[in-house]
């Protein structure tokens, strides 16, 4: 039970960041999960575990990672 709410969890932090950088619409729900995911460990990296916390993720560093990660792969992926 435990991953499935990781997975809940990363995917609304990968929907907000997707909605913070206007890349949501891009993105398909599997992205949004990985990139609430792994948003989740650099922002927690970068700037620590400090906020409330949801799934073992503390929500605000995860938002602000994830929206790092989101705008680093779509500067790297995104059209020209």
């Amino acid at each position: 039970m435990g991953l499935i709410w990781s997975l809940i969890v990363g995917a609304i932090i990968g929907v907000i960041a997707g909605a913070i950088t206007n890349k949501g619409e891009s993105m398909g729900w599997i992205a949004n999960i990985v990139a609430g995911l792994v948003g989740s460990a650099v922002g927690q990296a970068i700037f620590g575990s400090w906020g409330p916390s949801l799934a073992g993720m503390a929500v605000i560093p995860s938002i602000i990672g994830a929206v790092i990660v989101v705008a680093v792969v779509s500067f790297f992926l995104g059209r020209k």
